[in-house]
């Protein structure tokens, strides 16, 4: 199933939304230097939900990601998570955010190369000063695969091994939503059709919310909706996609593009 929204037109899905933008714009430069890379986006991104975001290079959808996220600053507009506009936040409130509220898993694994997997999971938590449900912990470990490896460090792990670590870390401490850009961009086909897996299961089992940056139609295919972006505006928003109908809807654009 696929809808086809016009520049600037709100897309929206049922149920409550994990995060929310409205009229969100990102603009870099002045005058001459100008670069609008959102323009007036608005989406809702909803709880339960494996969303993955697409579009050419300079499209906008590393830059939407970082802005919902909190990563980045917003020229106009609003970006939400949950009930919580970011953009009122001072730069303290917006840190206790990120880590209570969202998980982040990029290309780069991000892990301490002198602790184990499982010092590395609960990182974030130890540097909270928070305890990990215990309970939650074991499912999260047992839903990536990981039991028997949490003694390992990293260099001890292979690549695919260490993004299970890192999306574990995510995981571990319940946030509201996990952003991903690229998660897989570093890896071989094989391991990154595990970690999808493994972010497709969280969605399934554990209820997480997941929103992923990818340029890849069969990671696309495991999320469960597909948003499309080019020139900073969404313009299209795919239902239950598979690999052949997302390269499809890609080699649309780019065709657009040539003719434009």
């Amino acid at each position: 199933m696929t809808t086809t929204t016009q520049p600037g037109a709100h897309v929206v899905t049922s149920g409550a939304a994990a995060a929310r933008a409205t009229d969100l714009s990102k603009v870099y430069g002045q005058g001459e230097t100008k670069v609008i890379a959102l323009d007036r986006v608005s989406v809702e991104f909803r709880q339960g939900q494996f969303t993955a975001i697409m579009g050419p290079s300079g499209s906008g959808k590393s830059t939407l990601m970082h802005c919902m996220a909190g990563l980045d600053s917003v020229s106009s507009g609003s970006a939400r998570i949950g009930d919580t506009e970011l953009t009122a936040l001072k730069d303290k409130k917006l840190t206790q955010l990120r880590r209570d509220k969202i998980g982040f898993i990029f290309q780069a694994f991000n892990l301490l190369p002198t602790l184990n997997a499982m010092e590395n999971i609960t990182l974030p938590m130890d540097i909270a000063g928070r305890k990990p449900d215990r309970a939650w912990l074991d499912k999260v470990v047992e839903t990536v695969g990981l039991s028997g490896r949490l003694k390992h460090r990293p260099s001890e792990l292979s690549g695919g091994q260490q993004q299970r670590v890192a999306v574990a870390r995510a995981l571990a401490s319940q946030p509201d939503i996990i952003f991903g850009d690229e998660p897989t961009g570093n890896l071989d086909s094989r391991s990154g059709a595990e970690v999808l897996g493994f972010l497709r299961n969280s969605v399934r089992e554990l209820g997480q919310t997941v929103v992923m940056v990818t340029h890849d139609p069969v990671a696309a295919s495991y999320a469960d909706r597909v948003i499309f972006l080019a020139d900073g505006r969404i313009v299209d928003d795919m239902l239950g996609p598979t690999a052949d109908s997302v390269l499809e809807r890609m080699k649309n654009f780019e065709a657009k593009g040539r003719t434009s």
